[in-house]
């Protein structure tokens, strides 16, 4: 019987990294694409642009300002909301 040699712990270690890189690719990548997506679309609202924000809320985009927006939510009931509230623009 030949002796038995010992593995090379680095040899070890691929399993582990291709699985790393597969979760990369595979999770990590797209969401990191549609987050940066969602910022720009956010970035670029702009008045009587149709929203949806974090808590439900249907409006049109009344008033830009820096980091809030006004949101006319009925005929005569506007709010103001952070830019990071809202979840999606309606075409």
């Amino acid at each position: 019987m030949p002796p038995e040699t010992a593995a090379n712990p680095l040899i070890q270690l691929v399993p582990f990294a291709l699985m790393a890189a597969i979760f990369y690719f595979i999770v990590l990548l797209p969401e990191k694409k549609k987050q940066k997506a969602h910022k720009e679309k956010i970035s670029q609202l702009k008045k009587n642009d149709a929203v949806v924000t974090a808590g439900g809320i249907h409006g049109t985009v009344v008033s830009v300002k820096d980091t809030t927006l006004i949101v006319r939510i009925d005929d005569s009931v506007k709010i103001e909301v952070d830019r990071e509230a809202i979840t999606s623009v309606k075409a």
